[in-house]
Order: C-alpha cells, then structure tokens, then sequence
C-alpha cells in the first residue's frame, strides 16, 4: 500500500482551466443579459464577465492552490481543521476538477482542484477499506 500520509494538493493547471470556463460562461451570461435590457452594447458584457472572473481567480489564487487534503491512517483531513473518518465516507463523485466527499452523516466536502479527479477518487476508495 502506498505510504501514509498522502496528500491532495490543488493543480495550477485545473485552476486556471476552471476558471477559464467559469470565464467564458460569465461573458455569456453578462451578454445575454445586456441583451435581454436592450442595450445596443453587448460586448461590455464580454469584458465585464472576463475582469469578474479573471479578478476573483487572481484574489483567491494562493489561498485555493494552498489547500491540502490529506489521508492519515483512517481519517482524510482538510482545511479549516476538516476531518472525515474514512469509513464515515458514503460517496465519492467527480464535478469537473472537484471531488466531492458525502458522509454517511450527509456532511459535504469538496478536494478541489485536482488534476485528476478519478486518481484522487481511487486512492480514497483504496484506503477506506
């Protein structure tokens, strides 16, 4: 078995990737909007929704990419001071660059993001049993 503690970092490049998508949907949407008021300016919809996002991925940057997740002997820990005992965990799923971790107790926790969610989601399912 694979040596104890592993950890979970956030990948640069799935950040930027997420927020490169949470960009392009929020120009849309900034757009459509506009659209929707009449406003002969529709592109200022495009720009505001890319500053939105690429300002908000600037500001949190270090804080998201310093997250760790981290498996111990029979606990995943997180930040915040976040524990799940490994065999409270009901359900592992995958959202895009996320891992969502469900209890049993129907807590909810996100790994976030991860290069490769099905790899994260594989080690957890390797170590809670």
């Amino acid at each position: 078995m694979t040596e104890i503690p592993i950890r979970f970092t956030a990948d640069r490049q799935a950040y930027i990737q997420n927020h490169m998508t949470l960009a392009a949907v929020a120009m849309a949407l900034a757009m459509f909007v506009l659209w929707l008021m009449g406003s002969p300016h529709i592109w200022t919809g495009a720009v505001a929704g890319l500053a939105a996002i690429a300002l908000r991925g600037w500001y949190l940057a270090s804080e998201q990419l310093a997250e760790v997740w981290e498996i111990t002997d029979d606990t995943l820990s997180g930040p915040g001071g976040r524990r799940v005992p490994l065999d409270q965990i009901e359900t592992l799923r995958s959202m895009t660059c996320f891992v969502q971790v469900i209890t049993r107790g129907g807590d909810k926790h996100l790994i976030k993001y991860q290069a490769d969610p099905a790899a994260t989601i594989a080690t957890i399912e390797r170590h809670r049993r």
